[in-house]
């Protein structure tokens, strides 16, 4: 699919991948839509790309149809290239030392991160189907979820975080089947480290100790490069149904 004049709908644009992803579409002639919980921020991004903001939580259907909705009053149609970089990152053991359990923790990261991506595929998925499809494939669009090599190298803590973002990859195929029918396309990215706002913040000693397992590049990865991805996805009709690994050949430790 031709990015030029498409309308993007970026969920998480206000920051880190979902933000250089949003960015990055906007330079490559798409019309972007940043989705994220913080208005102002969402707003700061758009602003800087010529793009559209709205709030809205991810994990609520309600909002999220809202979101369609105001994309379709404002620019006429709905985005045909859907990115879901929204999402939260949890860490608690399924036995914690205090003796507590962490069920509402665990029950929190699968509504935001798994429940969250299969509200916005959904609606996307809904409105998609009733436009005229973009080229001679009969392709009507795009949806890209994003997950993590925690769905495979899940460590200590990430047992939320590892099942939600399982749970996405285990969505591509049977989606990308379903959704055939009507000419839309499901892709799954699962990223390693990344250099982003939250992973700079830590000393340089704990960066050092955390790229030392990233056999090459032998650093983080630049949020760029998986803007790159994304817009490579986009453009290959052929990429349906995948999940690609984007990591550096990185296996994350037990810790």
């Amino acid at each position: 699919m031709n990015l030029q004049g498409k309308i993007a709908l970026v969920t998480g644009g206000a920051s880190g991948l979902g933000r250089t992803t949003a960015e990055h579409l906007a330079r490559q002639g798409a019309r972007v839509v940043v989705l994220d919980r913080s208005h102002d921020a969402a707003r700061e991004v758009a602003q800087g790309i010529q793009g559209l903001a709205i709030p809205a939580d991810v994990s609520d259907e309600a909002s999220v149809r809202a979101a369609f909705d105001q994309v379709v009053t404002e620019w006429g149609q709905p985005p045909r290239i859907v990115v879901n970089c929204a999402g939260i990152g949890t860490a608690s053991r399924i036995l914690p030392r205090d003796g507590g359990l962490s069920v509402d923790t665990f029950r929190k990261t699968i509504q935001v991160n798994l429940i969250g991506t299969y509200i916005v595929m959904s609606v996307a998925a809904l409105g998609l189907s009733q436009t005229d499809p973009d080229n001679e494939d009969g392709e009507r669009g795009v949806i890209i979820n994003t997950a993590s090599v925690a769905f495979q190298d899940g460590q200590v803590g990430q047992s939320a975080y590892a099942a939600s973002k399982g749970g996405i990859v285990s969505l591509a195929l049977p989606a990308a089947r379903e959704l055939a029918r009507v000419g839309i396309r499901v892709m799954t990215i699962a990223p390693g480290l990344f250099r982003t706002p939250l992973m700079e913040t830590l000393p340089e000693e704990i960066q050092e100790a955390i790229t030392a397992n990233i056999p090459f590049p032998a650093r983080l990865g630049d949020p760029g490069e998986f803007a790159s991805l994304v817009e490579h996805i986009v453009q290959n009709p052929s990429l349906n149904g995948e999940v690609i690994r984007l990591d550096g050949a990185l296996r994350l430790p037990p810790r």
